[in-house]
Parts: C-alpha cells; sequence; structure tokens
C-alpha cells in the first residue's frame, strides 16, 4: 500500500496583534519533505503513526512537507499559499496512493482564506480522486466545518485537554483509514453543531466523565469514532463553536442508511448532554488581586496561576505584565513568571552576564494588550542559550536563548522565541526551585496542567486582560455565526 503523510499546522487568533508569516513556520517548525525527524513532534502525528505501521506492514510510506507555526494572528496570504501549494506538489509527486493522512489543526485562518483546512482538503480531494482515502488528525480547538467533514473520509480529534493523547489518535486514525482501505469498514460521518461555545478541561469533572463516555461508546457495534470539537473561541469565523462529530461503519449494519442515522442519533444525544453541562465546564476565573488573595490565603506554595489571556498557544504575544505588575505593586514574594517573550532583555542580560545588575524595560512591547513595560533593576540569575523544554509529545520545544532576572524576589523568566509553558524545566533549568516559590505564573491556558498539577499547591486560572480572555462578549466578532452561547446575537 502507497500511503501520504504531512502536515500543514497552526491555531489563528484572529483577534491578536501578531501577524504569521513564513518566518514564523520556520522558527516552530518547517521541514520539506523526507527531512521530518524522527522523534514525534505535536504538529505531525499522522507521520510518525504511518511510520510505525508502515515498518510493521510493508507500506511504501511518502512523506511530505511539515509545517507548523506558533498560534498568531492572521497568516498571511503568501505564507498559506506558499506552504500549502508545497504539501500538494509533494502529494502529486508521491502518485498514485492509496492513503493520505494529514495533520492539520482545524482553526487556521489566512488572509483570504477562513476555512484553510477546507481548502487543503478539497485541493487533495481533487488531486488524489474520490477512491483513495484521506483522513486527518485536528486539534479539538478546530473550526470544524462541512467542507471538511465532505472532501475527508476521516476526521479524528484529539480527546484530551492538556492534549496528552496525539499519538493515540494519530494511531486510531491510520488503523481506521487502512481498515477503509483494505474494505473492512466504510466510515459514515455526523456532526451536530451545539450552538455554543464552550472551554473543556478533561482533567476535571464534568468534562472528564464526558470524554471517558465517548471513549467507551467507541466499542459499541458500528461505531468507529467519536469527536468532541471544543472549538476556538478566539477564532472569529463563520464555523466557530463546538460540535460532536460521530464516525459509524456502513458494512456493520443492514445498510448505509442504517449507520447514518445511528451516527446521526448518537451525535444528537452527546451534544444534548454536552449542553445540559456547558455551565458547569465554563471557566470563570477569580480577577487578578482575588487570585492572589485566594493564593495567599492557602498559606503555602506553590500556588500556580494561569494567565490564560497572554497564553501563546492561543495566540497571545506572551510579553503581557498584568499580573507581575499585581506581585511586585503587592510586595508577593518568592514568586516566579514565565515563559515571558523578550528577546531585547535578553539581550541585554546576556550581554550583561549572570550576577550582573541592570536597569532593563522588561515585557509590555507588543501591543496595549501587553500592558506597560516593567521598569526596575533587574539582577540576571541565570543564563541558558538555544534552551528547550518538555512538551507534551515528549520532543523538546526550543525557547532560545533564555534569561532569568529578579527583582524584589520575583524571578522571570525571558525567551527569544515565543511559547506557552509546558514543562516545569521551563524554570527549572534556570534554578528556580518551584517548592520554594508562594506563587508560580504561567503563560498557558491548559497544557501547562500535565506538569505544573502535579508540584502545584492549588492551579488558580486568572480573569487578566489579554489577547485570550475568558470574557468573550468583549471580542469584536463579525463572522461568527450568533447567538452562539454564551455570546448573544450580534
Amino acid at each position: 500500500m502507497r500511503v501520504f503523510t504531512g502536515s500543514l499546522y497552526t491555531e489563528t487568533n484572529t483577534f491578536s496583534p501578531l501577524p504569521c508569516g513564513l518566518a514564523a513556520f520556520r522558527d516552530r517548525g518547517y521541514y520539506p519533505a523526507g527531512t521530518h525527524p524522527g522523534e514525534m513532534l505535536f504538529y505531525a502525528g499522522p507521520l510518525w503513526a504511518a511510520r510505525q505501521r508502515a515498518r510493521e506492514r510493508g507500506w511504501t510510506l511518502c512523506e511530505g512537507m511539515v509545517a507548523s507555526a506558533q498560534p498568531a494572528g492572521i497568516v498571511t496570504r503568501q505564507a498559506y499559499e506558499t506552504l500549502r501549494d508545497e504539501l500538494l506538489a509533494d502529494l502529486k509527486a508521491a502518485m498514485p496512493l492509496d492513503m493520505v493522512v494529514l495533520a492539520l489543526h482545524g482553526a487556521m485562518v489566512a488572509d483570504g482564506y477562513d476555512d484553510c483546512e477546507g481548502d487543503v482538503l478539497t485541493r487533495v480531494r481533487q488531486i488524489v480522486g474520490p477512491q483513495v482515502v484521506v483522513g486527518a488528525e485536528l486539534d479539538p480547538h478546530c473550526h470544524l466545518s462541512a467542507c471538511m467533514l465532505e472532501q475527508a473520509d476521516l476526521l479524528i480529534c484529539f480527546k484530551e485537554y492538556p492534549h496528552t493523547d496525539v499519538a493515540e489518535r494519530a494511531l486510531e486514525l491510520v488503523d481506521l483509514c487502512a481498515a477503509t482501505v483494505a474494505g473492512q469498514v466504510r466510515p459514515v460521518g455526523s456532526m451536530v453543531d451545539c450552538e455554543m461555545i464552550v472551554t473543556v478541561h478533561t482533567t476535571r469533572a464534568p468534562a472528564r466523565g464526558f470524554v471517558d463516555r465517548m471513549s467507551a461508546l467507541e466499542q459499541q457495534p458500528g461505531v468507529l469514532s467519536v469527536s468532541l470539537a471544543h472549538g476556538f473561541a478566539w477564532g472569529d469565523t463563520p464555523d466557530m463553536g463546538t460540535k460532536l462529530l460521530v464516525y459509524t461503519d456502513a458494512l456493520a449494519g443492514p445498510s448505509p442508511q442504517h449507520a447514518r442515522q445511528q451516527g446521526e442519533q448518537l451525535a444528537s444525544r452527546l451534544a444534548d448532554e454536552l449542553i445540559a453541562l456547558r455551565e458547569q465546564m465554563a471557566v470563570h476565573g477569580p480577577g487578578m488581586d482575588e487570585a492572589l488573595d485566594q493564593a495567599l490565603a492557602l498559606g503555602r506554595g506553590p500556588v500556580v496561576l494561569a494567565d490564560s489571556a497572554d497564553n501563546p498557544g492561543g495566540g497571545a504575544a506572551g510579553d503581557s505584565t498584568h499580573l507581575l505588575q499585581r506581585l511586585l505593586a503587592r510586595g508577593i514574594s518568592p514568586a516566579s513568571v514565565g515563559p515571558l517573550w523578550d528577546p531585547m532583555a535578553v539581550r541585554f542580560a546576556f550581554e550583561a552576564g549572570v550576577g550582573a545588575q541592570l536597569p532593563l524595560r522588561v515585557g509590555g512591547k507588543t501591543g496595549p494588550l501587553s500592558g506597560e513595560p516593567v521598569d526596575a533593576l533587574w539582577t540576571v540569575r541565570a543564563l541558558v542559550p538555544d534552551m528547550k523544554m518538555s512538551s507534551l509529545s515528549g520532543a523538546a520545544i526550543a525557547l532560545g536563548d533564555c534569561a532569568c532576572v529578579e527583582t524584589a524576589g520575583t524571578c522571570v523568566v525571558l525567551t527569544t522565541v515565543r511559547n506557552q509553558a509546558l514543562g516545569t524545566d521551563l524554570f527549572t533549568q534556570l534554578g528556580v526551585r518551584l517548592e520554594d516559590q508562594r506563587i508560580v505564573v504561567v503563560k498557558s491556558s491548559q497544557h501547562f496542567h500535565a506538569a505544573f498539577a502535579p508540584v502545584a499547591t492549588q492551579v488558580i486560572y486568572v480573569s487578566a486582560p489579554g489577547s485570550v480572555p475568558f470574557d468573550l462578549a468583549q471580542l469584536p466578532y463579525r463572522k461568527a455565526r450568533r447567538p452562539k452561547w454564551p455570546l448573544p446575537a450580534g
């Protein structure tokens, strides 16, 4: 069997001030055809999974381009069309094929393209024709569109948030696509729009139980896959929102129509259950001072505060100073903040050297939502060139040159490469002992949880200013279909 795999992957915050061009893809991960590294990367799960199965089953594997950018603002037309066309050229060169498996985020928006993944899948289908099986692994924070569903034979979302199951879902995708090629199954997709947008933290009830129930339903006769597309609230597109996707097997029952009815009924039932749980799933974080009061009242640390509104993983700049300003104003220490994206401050710290004291203007450089820079006398505590951080996929994540600077008992981890907090080694490599901290502020919405929750006294999700706010009503939507709970009619 001849199999093609590749990736074009980013999440677009249409309200972010950061343009996403070709340099953003080169900074995070750009691998021309045939140059992908041996380890699994978060944004190329199907390629890794296809490699495993190709070795076991003797497939001919054709590896196309892999490209991923850190979430940011709208992708430039030049970047999107250049990378899309490179991936499609790789696909054409690999023909003839039996199967195509892609890694696509599902929430990429480019200049002139509200549904990049729908566009990619449409062009893939035009190249390979109706007989080749086409599948894609998606991030659940996707804008699941009718176009994507129509052009692909299978779409499978990660189930976990944090996304700790990339490998498992990639293997599931590859195996189901291979079974489809072999004629063992015939997937029929059914999608239901929940007419809402909700945050689904699978680390806590009731989302944990709902996701476990989804997995259990996949063991029922005729049910191939159940995915929950959480949606991405900070992407203003017509397809934004929470949806249920069920694939049933047309070969398992008396007729394809029976399979479709089974899928539609199951998707509708799950959607109704999810809608009933939405109030419990919604994240309503305390404001900055209330969160700090709650943390101090616990009497011991480290208390981890999630600065979700400045999460680079959601397209924010990662350089906001709002929580840092409150820590300093209130004299709360020892405390740590990171990662804060500030290449200029890092350069100055490296020039000065470890142990130096120097006046630095830290953070607050990207725009109004980043707050005011912190001007203070800072001590350079540690420097690590070309530092990497552990991640959910196991592959190390580049943070560039990093500096730990301290003022008034508060340490800030400064980076030259924008990224969210994933592993605790973000701090420990720079000598910050988390167990000694009263407060640890992480620039992340939820992916930090897998590594930080085990060492935290408590985790508090903070409502602060930024590009990824909890309060969606403050965002100027123009394209999203409304009403869509909790958003009123536009």
